[in-house]
């Protein structure tokens, strides 16, 4: 694809958000609620103002929607044929509990969909990173990127990828439906890595996220081979309602099973 900057910059971007919300993550920060009762953070601002200034200044011609700036209205954003969708800090209860499972989520949506996705975990100081068309990798530190690939054959038990702080009683039907599996907890869109990696099978999202939370993911995922469905097994798409929030999903890299089957 035709991206419209170097990726290593939007690399060190994510990076250097990361860098951002590590210098509040080590100090004793407030906590405020927001009007959904989710948790805000100095660290969520400060990533944010960072990641929508660069983009500003490197691509000057497409549009930025971050979580914390999701105020634009759709008669506006439905126009944008291409835009940057950006989580400055996805995981926040992962941050205020301090377990490192939290990421910076950098996605540039093209069509209705993920063409080209980042995710950085700070505290872990992983990066993932996906191209349509051309692959998708993980980075561990200052090690040489690897090439990543989902598991396209299921294995037996399934290895299921469930929320750390939003599992529910839909997911328990779910899980018992599936039969035998071995559940991995995990924060944030991490989530979706661990499928994308080929590390989780399929993760089951029967609850609410917004779009924010999971475009970057979902571009690694399917330059990765894998795909992100909704329940009837159709594409993710995004920016084509007024609301910002998605529909419950699946993440998965065996196309051959019929996952929506286990909903029964």
């Amino acid at each position: 694809m035709n991206l419209p900057l170097q990726i290593e910059e939007l690399l060190q971007l994510a990076r250097d958000a990361g860098n951002e919300i590590l210098k509040i993550y080590n100090t004793e920060f407030e906590v405020e609620q927001k009007q959904d009762n989710s948790p805000l953070t100095a660290a969520d601002l400060a990533a944010h103002k960072l990641i929508v200034s660069t983009l500003s200044r490197l691509t000057p011609g497409i549009p930025v929607l971050s979580e914390e700036s999701a105020e634009i209205p759709f008669d506006t954003r439905h126009q944008w044929q291409r835009y940057w969708l950006i989580d400055p800090l996805d995981g926040t209860r992962e941050f205020v509990k301090r377990n490192g499972e939290f990421t910076v989520n950098i996605a540039l949506i093209e069509g209705h969909e993920p063409t080209l996705g980042v995710v950085y975990a700070p505290v872990l100081d992983k990066l993932y990173y996906g191209i349509r068309g051309e692959g998708a990798w993980k980075q561990v530190g200052r090690q040489a990127a690897e090439k990543i690939q989902v598991v396209n054959r299921r294995r037996q038990p399934t290895v299921v990828a469930g929320s750390r702080s939003h599992a529910g009683d839909s997911l328990v039907r779910f899980l018992d439906n599936l039969g035998d599996h071995d559940l991995v907890s995990m924060g944030s869109s991490l989530k979706l890595c661990l499928v994308a990696e080929g590390k989780a099978d399929l993760y089951p999202r029967l609850g609410l996220t917004s779009e924010w939370d999971t475009a970057a993911a979902q571009a690694v995922v399917e330059a990765a081979g894998g795909r992100v469905t909704t329940l009837d097994l159709k594409p993710l798409r995004y920016n084509t309602k007024d609301s910002l929030l998605n529909p419950h999903f699946f993440v998965f890299g065996d196309a051959s099973v019929n996952w929506a089957s286990y909903l029964t």
